[in-house]
């Protein structure tokens, strides 16, 4: 039973479609097993966006009948591109197209509507603070992990003492963007990966959805002539891969093993310059049939060149929670503002 002292943080995945809400108390316990969502209204703008979010806020906490004064901050994630105190971008973005985007005040907006402090994250940064704050525990700020999270794009996030690192600009953890080597991960006719951001050769050429239909997909159809994911528009077979993948379609593995030679080597560069604890996947991946996913995190690590003290130590695991892991860790980026750094949420870890 709720004492009328206790206090807790929400945490709102603001998402193209729906916003998920979830709930965390003072001692790190989610009061939220489940999603919670409600629509977001982005593609209508801001003035519809933000009542949408405090909606979300009031649904979560009239379904656990705990008053909104009991909210001591509210974290907030949204897909980028956007600045690390939640100002979008002057570009807008594909959730966020509608002109007054455009460099809005996103986070500063929904503080001022509910009068809380808000904290802002991307998605991938919130679920990469979830994903390490729950393998890690009370003992989080001591480790650091790198997330990569495999969806139409490659977003994910770089954690160090159980915080996210944000860089100078607000763009660190751009994991999709960083080049990789091409050498010996493509085949001798296979063309140089473009990625929609203009860069060649970066890791969302290849580990995305966009990159199998851009560039992957295109390639292999040519190698299996009369293929049947070639009678369909490639848009609709990209989608398909993932099924075709789990059985055990000799094309739909060829891709996936590029992909995930394509994320080992994001972890070689990873190892080398940040020797993180942890290296942790999520996206459609997690969402698979479990053998599939565990043969995908298999290559991952296969095709992740560590030194041999490196690999006594380095664990290898799966997001958890996928579908609620942004809001999860925008709710973690809550409680860590209102307890401090000194004072980590104390989630209870994964058991190895």
């Amino acid at each position: 039973m709720r004492t009328p002292d206790s206090w807790v943080v929400v945490g709102l995945d603001n998402g193209g479609t729906s916003n998920n809400a979830t709930v965390l108390d003072a001692g790190g316990r989610f009061l939220v097993d489940r999603l919670v969502e409600t629509p977001s209204c982005v593609l209508d703008g801001p003035q519809v966006a933000i009542p949408a979010l405090v909606e979300a806020l009031d649904n979560v906490l009239t379904q656990l009948e705990i008053p909104r004064g009991a909210v001591r901050a509210v974290g907030l994630d949204t897909p980028g591109p956007a600045s690390a105190d939640g100002v979008m971008s002057s570009k807008g973005a594909t959730n966020f197209s509608a002109p007054e985007w455009h460099g809005f005040d996103y986070r500063g907006a929904l503080a001022e509507q509910l009068a809380l402090p808000v904290i802002y994250n991307n998605d991938g940064n919130a679920a990469a603070l979830y994903a390490h704050h729950t393998r890690f525990g009370e003992a989080a700020a001591a480790h650091s992990s790198i997330s990569a999270i495999v969806g139409t794009g490659l977003g994910g996030g770089v954690i160090e003492g159980g915080r996210v690192v944000r860089g100078a600009a607000g763009m660190a953890g751009e994991l999709g963007h960083v080049q990789i080597p091409m050498q010996g991960l493509l085949e001798d006719d296979q063309p140089l990966p473009h990625c929609n951001c203009g860069f060649e050769g970066d890791v969302e050429s290849i580990a995305s959805l966009t990159g199998i239909t851009n560039n992957l997909l295109p390639y292999w159809l040519t190698r299996f002539d009369g293929h049947e994911l070639g009678r369909v528009s490639l848009d609709k077979a990209a989608k398909l891969v993932r099924s075709y993948g789990e059985n055990a379609d000799p094309m739909a593995l060829k891709i996936f093993e590029q992909q995930a030679m394509a994320l080992g080597r994001l972890n070689t560069l990873a190892a080398n310059f940040f020797d993180p604890t942890a290296y942790f996947l999520g996206g459609g991946v997690v969402e698979a049939a479990p053998h599939f996913r565990e043969w995908f995190l298999a290559k991952v690590r296969e095709h992740s060149a560590l030194r041999e003290e490196q690999e006594q130590v380095a664990i290898f695991a799966l997001v958890p929670d996928l579908d609620m892991a942004g809001a999860r860790g925008a709710a973690v980026a809550a409680l860590e503002s209102v307890q401090g750094a000194d004072n980590p949420p104390p989630l209870t870890p994964i058991k190895s």
